[in-house]
């Protein structure tokens, strides 16, 4: 007779498992300094579960960093792309721009070291990245609907280099500029380079 196959795992405890995952990669991450030196096997231990649920999970280390980086970001791409102002499709663009950039800040400031993994799995670029591509359509749309603003494409690269995780890391962390100071300092920016299409508004 043969043997009688194992139950499938309820979907709670796959659940539960995800949720362990993410959970122990989030503290991972942010205990290490260098997030290259985090492994699958040690996700794998502080979450309680074996590797081979990692891998059926995630598929590998990058798929996990990714899951995790849009679970933390999720709020903001969806009020990016469904809200009200100021971050939502409705709001005028020459306003859109800078609350989006500001929360991508935000974003980065708040997880500096998962964005600093997910940054450094699009092959060292982090402009191969998913999440990078997904911005940057959204930032040059909303610069495409400003008016006389030249090479909406380039402009939204350059504003978007404003918020590299290497960057914010660099600034917040090595030289310890406060949160405030790095915000202003963005706004400052981002109305100067929209500054000849505002002021003809």
């Amino acid at each position: 007779m043969p043997p009688t196959p194992s139950a499938p795992k309820p979907r709670a405890d796959a659940a539960r498992n995800r949720e362990a995952v993410l959970a122990a990669a989030d503290r991972l991450f942010a205990e290490h300094e260098s997030p290259g030196t985090v492994t699958m096997a040690d996700i794998a231990a502080a979450a309680g579960v074996g590797k081979a649920t990692l891998f059926r999970g995630f598929g590998d280390r990058t798929g996990l960093i990714r899951a995790l980086h849009e679970t933390r970001l999720a709020p903001i791409r969806q009020a990016a792309e469904e809200g009200p102002p100021p971050l939502g499709p409705t709001t005028p663009p020459h306003e859109r721009v800078p609350a989006l950039l500001d929360a991508l800040l935000c974003f980065k400031l708040d997880n500096r070291h998962l964005s600093l993994a997910l940054e450094g799995t699009g092959n060292d670029s982090p402009y191969a990245a998913d999440h990078y591509a997904h911005w940057h359509t959204t930032l040059r749309t909303a610069l495409s609907f400003i008016p006389d603003l030249p090479t909406p494409d380039f402009t939204a690269h350059a504003l978007l280099a404003a918020t590299r995780a290497d960057l914010v890391e660099h600034l917040a962390g090595t030289e310890g500029v406060p949160r405030e100071q790095l915000r202003a300092q963005l706004a400052e920016f981002t109305a100067r380079v929209l500054a000849p299409t505002v002021r003809g508004d």
